[in-house]
């Protein structure tokens, strides 16, 4: 059993954030607005985007990347299989450690099941 909370982990930097995305709105509108072009449907559909973005927030060790991209591939029909092929590649790209934040991938997974 996983000690990672995907949703409490997403609650909480929501909530940690509220207050930084009234002060500094203009600056946050501009990262929206960024997150929102980069990963709409293109040439790359958005859920290979979504897959791209999984496998970077892994090999980062960003647990909260981790937990709102993992929430975005439900979202957009993602399955287990393309989830764990997507881990696969991340274990080899980064060893070790890459295998650690995909058990992190897996748990937030199960978390959010329907």
């Amino acid at each position: 059993m996983s000690t990672f909370d995907a949703i409490g982990l997403m609650k909480g930097i929501n909530e940690n954030l509220g207050p930084f995305r009234k002060s500094q709105g203009e600056a946050m509108l501009g990262f929206g607005q960024l997150a929102k072009a980069s990963m709409a449907e293109g040439a790359v559909s958005a859920k290979h985007k979504e897959l791209i973005a999984l496998a970077i927030g892994i090999t980062q060790h960003c647990h909260g990347c981790i937990a709102f991209h993992v929430k975005a591939l439900r979202r957009l029909g993602c399955t287990r299989a393309e989830l764990e092929e997507t881990l696969a590649v991340c274990v080899y790209m980064a060893g070790g450690p890459g295998l650690m934040t995909a058990a992190d991938a897996l748990s937030a997974w199960d978390a959010m099941e329907p």
